[in-house]
């Protein structure tokens, strides 16, 4: 069966940095694009990043380009996500996702369970 594993997050200041990973499995992750959504609480879900199956093409938000990298290694079944400079805004759980070929966010057939992210002082 399809499993996607989100880990990496915790507890971090204002300024500070986390890598978030996703472990994939029960299908050719090599293949796939992916990407990373996230939900603050109380809040909508909110897209924030994207790669093309081979990594050779990314996407972000306005709200994390130039902060965040999105990246993956196909030989391990493993997307990431580095977050710099995180700002008190960025709390929220992150969650991998494989992406619809629509692009709308309801649509996306597999979500990992999330993992949480706070940032504050």
């Amino acid at each position: 069966e399809v499993e996607l594993v989100e880990s990496g997050g915790g507890l971090v200041q204002p300024g500070g940095s986390l890598r978030l990973s996703c472990a994939a499995s029960g299908f050719t992750f090599a293949s796939y694009d992916m990407s990373w959504v996230r939900q603050a609480p109380g809040k909508g879900l909110e897209w924030v990043s994207a790669i093309t199956s081979g990594g050779g093409t990314t996407y972000y938000a306005d709200s994390v380009k130039g902060r965040f990298t999105i990246s993956r290694d196909n030989a391990k079944n493993t997307l990431y996500l580095q977050m710099n400079s995180l700002k008190t805004e960025d709390s929220a759980v992150y969650y991998c996702a494989l992406p619809s070929s629509n692009g709308v966010l309801a649509d996306f057939g597999y979500w990992g369970q999330g993992t949480q992210v706070t940032v504050s002082s």
